[in-house]
């Protein structure tokens, strides 16, 4: 046994350190749990959206190039992926062989999905470096019960892992400026190898290099009585010691995207050619259909604006109550002198990428989709605002600071009772400013993965079991799906009597969102109704009785 004294300096020291943890960290880690409980509870739930097949064989062509010594370049001749870095697709594909026994996009759909979960975590580390514990949690609570990220975070397998990256990138970033001119080792190392991370999957990473020098000049000694000499020295120094960030998120980048290792100008190159993608691809604003390069300029900030909690809106406009400059006599920045200059930071960040895109018109659709990667730093800008007026309120009255906290956590919890009331298509939310997703419904992107996939091939399968009876699985059915082949094939595999078929007017059965009016496309006998929130978002249709009539007058 131990000795008295020992137990009782073990005990000292188990009070001394769960007592210093903040009952925000705390209730933050409880969240995270819960998030990763919830993924395993419910990932099958999703189904396989339209870029998950290209962008799985994408990994696998680049592994290819790896195997055969960099012979075998495929890869730079598939669609147009190459401009795209493929780090999560090749980890997607490892991953795989790891668990041969499990569903390849199950596999994708955990691994997005816990990759989500870090990006939530990045975003209450980041809040808490700035603004203390309290901004942390609420940033944690906001993301993690926003349906955009949320809802995605299962299979938007190239925009929840980029979004992740960037925040974590961010974290770091601004931890390694603190340091300037010698940051902490492991900053950087950290700002590295998710600068990395990042433009392994996105060269919209690009943007962390030029907030690192926004960082570094907002740093820089501001006083006039600072020689001109010091300050170029100081921004010198700074800049060396990032460089082995810099270094290790090449190599990385390369690695993950070999189309950028062949020319030293590529990654620019794919910069400007990602800023001019233009496909034939429709999308709806405001019940108006518009071709992706033909948006208006307001189509990002219209959808940010519908998309987003109003409580991130409203915390993050709280937040430039933080650029003000303090009274003299307020000390509320004192412990944290570098708030105000990483919250303009933070705002830079989240605002920059829609200006550029409002001010370069460029093109866009499925709503907030290409954008999520400024949804954390919304987030964290509404933690900070947020408890920049808890804070300032209990300086003056702390009931009213208390008041103000239980309509934060009411707010947070309706917003979490949404989802669920959603699931699994918390994508699909909208808030109270275009009237939730029944003012959506119609005039704004919906369903645009057909999410509604395993829920109707559920009912589909169940309506032709109770039509077949005993002769279940003798007949052979024909299905068209207003979606992608493969999230088809992928919840039927084991029900043969169900065919794919290319041609719509051949079709026993219909499957169809209703985003883009797509369930209008086919006539048919509604067998299947799928809604959320009182709004019809998909449909099952029988046309077997159009069908025979049609073959009949063809007769």
């Amino acid at each position: 046994m131990l000795p008295g004294k020992t137990i009782h300096s073990l005990s000292v020291r188990l009070r001394a350190r769960f007592g210093a943890v903040s009952v925000y960290d705390a209730a933050t880690v409880a969240l995270l749990v819960v998030l990763v409980v919830l993924v395993f509870a419910t990932y099958q739930s999703y189904a396989v959206s339209n870029d998950e097949p290209v962008q799985q064989h994408y990994g696998t062509l680049i592994l290819d190039y790896f195997r055969s010594g960099f012979t075998d370049r495929s890869l730079f001749h598939y669609v147009n992926l190459y401009l795209y870095g493929g780090l999560f697709d090749i980890l997607a594909n490892l991953l795989e062989k790891l668990f041969p026994w499990a569903d390849l996009y199950d596999v994708r759909h955990v691994f997005c999905a816990l990759i989500g979960i870090g990006g939530i975590g990045a975003a209450w580390a980041t809040a808490r470096l700035v603004s203390g514990p309290r901004a942390g949690a609420i940033a944690a609570f906001a993301l993690a019960t926003c349906g955009p990220w949320y809802g995605s975070m299962f299979n938007h397998t190239k925009d929840i892992p980029f979004a992740a990256a960037m925040i974590g990138a961010t974290y770091f970033l601004l931890r390694a400026t603190r340091g300037l001119p010698r940051p902490g080792r492991s900053a950087v190392i950290g700002f590295g190898l998710l600068l990395g991370a990042a433009l392994g999957i996105r060269v919209l990473g690009l943007l962390l290099v030029g907030y690192a020098g926004l960082a570094i000049l907002s740093h820089m000694p501001a006083r006039r009585a600072e020689p001109m000499r010091d300050r170029l020295t100081f921004f010198a120094q700074s800049v060396t010691a990032l460089t082995p960030a810099f270094l290790v998120g090449y190599v990385l980048m390369t690695f993950a995207w070999p189309w950028s290792a062949l020319a030293p100008l590529n990654p620019l190159r794919g910069l400007v050619d990602f800023g001019e993608f233009n496909y034939h691809i429709d999308t709806l604003l405001d019940g108006h259909i518009y071709q992706m390069g033909d948006v208006p300029r307001w189509y990002v900030p219209a959808y940010l604006l519908i998309k987003l909690p109003l409580l991130i809106l409203a915390g993050t406009l709280l937040s430039l109550a933080v650029l003000r400059k303090p009274a003299a006599d307020a000390g509320a920045d004192a412990p944290r002198p570098w708030r105000r200059a990483e919250t303009g930071l933070l705002m830079v960040m989240a605002a920059f990428p829609v200006l550029c895109e409002v001010v370069d018109h460029g093109p866009a659709f499925t709503g907030i989709r290409h954008f999520l990667f400024i949804v954390p730093l919304f987030a964290v800008l509404a933690g900070i605002g947020i408890d920049w007026l808890i804070g300032t309120l209990a300086q003056r009255q702390h009931l009213i600071a208390v008041g103000a906290g239980a309509v934060v956590v009411a707010l947070l919890i309706s917003n979490a009772v949404l989802l669920v009331e959603l699931h699994p298509y918390q994508y699909l939310y909208y808030n109270p400013l275009v009237g939730g997703l029944e003012g959506a419904s119609r005039r704004f992107a919906t369903d645009y993965w057909v999410d509604i996939m395993p829920e109707a091939v559920d009912d589909l399968e169940a309506y032709v079991a109770e039509l077949d009876g005993p002769q279940k699985g003798q007949h052979r059915y024909t299905v068209a799906v207003c979606g992608q082949r493969e999230s088809f094939e992928d919840e039927a595999h084991d029900d043969p009597s169900l065919q794919w078929v290319d041609d719509w007017s051949k079709a026993d059965f219909f499957i169809a969102p209703t985003h883009m009016n797509c369930d209008r496309a086919l006539d048919g006998h509604v067998i299947a109704s799928i809604s959320r929130l009182g709004v019809l978002i998909g449909v099952v249709k029988d046309r077997r009785a159009l069908v025979r009539h049609t073959t009949a007058r063809a007769k």
